[in-house]
């Protein structure tokens, strides 16, 4: 099993060493550089180089810069689609957004753990859990999403946050660890 399988297994892999996965960082960060260095009237450009870079678009969707990502091909975005500056996606695994996401500036969703155990740490390994994101969600400024984490539809996310956990859909959640402030009511 190559060390972008077990990645996408959720087991321990080599995420500093495996030459494969080092070069398709390398290539995905190139790309990342280049759409930041565009201009903001270039807009055709910055839309056919965000499509090479993420797994899956639709045909709604702006990203601004600065965008950084690992791979890229492990993103999905769905129609209407709103990145503030400053979006980090650390996607050794999978991270789906539904449709009608916002997601303020300064946001990270990052897929990588890494073991408590030390010298397993030291080697280089970690583990990647996917995050999704349901339809019609609001992520404040300042937001983090660990691993693992699943967000429901129609929910909103108070600035600031720390996602540990799943948040279930048609609430407002906030705080570090995030947790459910109000239902969201119709």
């Amino acid at each position: 099993m190559t060390e972008k399988e077990k990645a996408k297994e959720g087991l321990l892999y080599d995420a500093n060493y495996d030459e494969e996965l080092l070069n398709e960082r390398i290539k995905c960060k190139e790309k990342c550089q280049k759409y930041n260095s565009l201009n903001q009237s270039e807009t055709e450009k910055r839309k056919e180089l965000l499509k090479e870079i993420i797994g899956k678009t639709k045909e709604q969707f702006l990203i601004e810069p600065n965008f950084y990502c690992d791979y890229g091909y492990n993103i999905e975005i769905g129609e209407n689609f709103y990145s503030n500056h400053n979006l980090v996606i650390l996607d050794a695994a999978k991270v789906a957004f539904g449709d009608n996401v916002f997601i303020g500036p300064n946001c990270g969703f990052y897929t990588a753990g890494h073991p408590l155990n030390a010298i397993q740490r030291n080697q280089g390994l970690e583990y990647a859990k996917p995050i999704s994101v349901g339809n019609d969600v609001w992520i404040g400024g300042n937001v983090t999403v660990l691993p693992g984490v699943n967000i429901g539809s129609n929910v909103v996310i108070g600035a600031g946050s720390v996602v540990t956990k799943d948040i279930p859909a048609n609430v407002v959640a906030v705080g570090n660890p995030c947790k459910i402030l109000k239902k969201i009511e119709e």
